[in-house]
């Protein structure tokens, strides 16, 4: 047995190697938070003062966005970007499908001398012309007419989605979608229009009240709970209602619900709590503050809750989180409902 001596001699016979080793720290979600977040923080350090301020105006206060500053943003964006390993740039938009699109395009262009630059221009990150023919309309334009348009949300940040193995990844830009007469085409176009909606009531009852006095904006918060269910691979594939709608059609009752030692807020199994270690990493990584998760009513339904946030973003960070959640889940041989 090992005398306290002699474990302090082999404390100090440690060589550097072996020192530094012992004290290295693994990062912690708070540290990784928004690392994949073009965030006001990262803003700050590449853009210069004058166009940081005018940006900052344009995210915090609704005014129209300078086309004068978008060259100089978007080489910013394209250069942070690229540190973390992202190739390609898209319009991350959300079509009338209850799912988000995107359309990915290279920074890399010809330099017009037999090789290439990586690069990104203001007009391509302000506005991009996907096919809008396959996309549900609202019934408002004939699927023949194809034009659609996606324009940039300054006010939501723009995010890197690695790819699950790792090897590649995306910058994400955060884009209303509208076909050429302005019509929305999207659910983001309709949210923006009722936060702005909201906000000028608002600021018109604080007047009438006199209680205006150094309000200038009235913001909308929202913080969604997203419940969801667990299913196993093997009897998700049995199941031919899941497979084709994503929801049970037909079957008989559980023959128990709850009242067990699986009931709501019971302890959560391990194969789930891995699961849900691994999302919220990745959620935390793209800014999605992740603060509750428990076992839900249902049999394999669970839920996971975030902190309130400006409802545009709450809005964006909920597709997302959907998008990761089915991705994550596919890692331990579960498809998430």
């Amino acid at each position: 047995m090992a005398t306290a001596r002699s474990r302090s001699t082999r404390f100090h016979s440690w060589g550097p190697d072996e020192m530094d080793r012992s004290t290295t720290t693994t990062p912690t979600h708070a540290d990784e938070f928004g690392s994949l977040t073009f965030t006001g923080d990262v803003m700050l350090k590449r853009l210069p003062a004058d166009v940081f301020d005018k940006l900052r105006q344009t995210v915090r206060k609704g005014r129209p966005l300078d086309p004068g500053i978008a060259n100089t943003v978007a080489m910013a964006m394209k250069e942070w970007a690229s540190e973390h390993g992202a190739t390609h740039y898209c319009h991350w938009f959300q079509p009338l499908t209850g799912a988000t699109a995107e359309k990915h395009d290279a920074f890399l262009n010809p330099d017009g001398n037999d090789g290439a630059v990586s690069t990104i221009s203001g007009e391509e990150l302000i506005l991009g012309e996907p096919d809008a023919s396959s996309f549900p309309s609202g019934g408002i334009r004939d699927t023949y007419e194809a034009r659609g348009y996606t324009a940039w949300d300054a006010t939501s940040p723009a995010f890197i989605l690695k790819n699950s193995d790792g090897l590649g990844a995306t910058l994400c830009i955060p884009s209303v979608f509208v076909s050429y007469h302005g019509e929305a085409l999207d659910k983001k176009t309709p949210l923006l229009r009722s936060i702005q909606a909201v906000n000028e009531q608002a600021m018109r009852i604080l007047r009438i009240f006199g209680t205006d006095r150094g309000v200038s904006t009235v913001v909308t918060t929202l913080g969604s709970e997203q419940e969801y269910f667990l299913i196993d691979e093997g009897f998700f594939y049995d199941r031919p209602d899941l497979v084709t709608t994503g929801r049970t059609l037909f079957g008989a009752k559980p023959p128990r619900g709850q009242e067990l030692e699986d009931h709501y807020f019971g302890s959560i199994p391990d194969r789930i709590l891995d699961f849900m270690n691994d999302l919220e990493q990745e959620l935390y990584k793209v800014g999605v503050p992740v603060k509750t998760r428990h076992n839900e009513v249902a049999p394999s339904q669970f839920e996971m809750a975030p902190l309130y946030e400006e409802a545009n973003i709450a809005a964006d960070h909920q597709q997302l989180s959907m998008t990761l959640m089915r991705r994550v889940a596919r890692k331990y041989g579960l498809v998430c409902l």
